[in-house]
C-alpha cells in the first residue's frame, strides 16, 4: 500500500478495537489502546493505537489524535522501562508498505532492548497469550504512575 488510500475497517487493529480479536491490554481509555504485540520483536513489545482516528499512517493523522497518541507512547515507554528495566528502547512508527508498514491503522511500536538479546524480525513468531497477559499486567502496574 502506498501512503495514499482509504481506511480499511477490517484491519487486525480495527478487529481488536471492536473486540473481535483478543488482546493483552496494558491500558485503555476512550482515545487510546496500549497492548502487547502478539508478534513481539522482544519481551515487552507493545503497540500504542489510536481508537478515534481512521488514519492509516502518521501523514493522515489528525493533530489532536496524534497528540493524545504520543502522550500515551511516552507513558507506555516509561512504564515498560520501570517494569522490565531494559538496556534500551526502540520507539517506531511505519508509514507505507515500502517503509515496512504491514497494518494500515495509525499505531506506534515500543520495543524494549536487552543487551545480548537480538530483536526478532518484525511480524515474526506469535507469542503465547498467557505470557503476553502476564507482561501486560506487569507493565500496567507502572502505567498510571508513568
Amino acid at each position: 500500500m502506498s501512503l495514499d488510500g482509504t481506511y480499511d475497517p477490517d484491519t487486525v487493529v480495527a478487529k481488536i478495537l471492536r473486540g473481535e480479536i483478543p488482546s493483552a491490554k496494558v491500558f485503555e481509555d476512550a482515545e487510546v489502546l496500549v497492548l502487547m504485540d502478539a508478534f513481539p520483536q522482544a519481551r515487552g513489545h507493545m503497540l500504542v493505537i489510536s481508537k478515534t482516528s481512521k488514519a492509516r499512517n502518521l501523514l493522515e493523522a489528525e493533530t489532536k489524535a496524534l497528540g493524545r497518541l504520543i502522550g500515551a507512547v511516552h507513558r507506555a515507554a516509561r512504564a515498560v522501562t520501570a517494569a522490565l528495566k531494559p538496556d534500551g528502547l526502540v520507539v517506531t512508527q511505519f508509514n507505507g508498505a515500502s517503509a515496512g508498514q504491514t497494518v494500515f491503522h495509525l499505531h506506534f511500536h515500543i520495543i524494549p532492548c536487552f543487551d545480548g538479546e537480538a530483536l526478532a524480525r518484525h511480524g515474526g513468531g506469535m507469542a503465547e497469550p498467557g505470557d503476553l497477559k502476564l507482561l501486560a499486567e506487569q507493565i500496567a502496574s507502572h502505567y498510571l504512575a508513568a
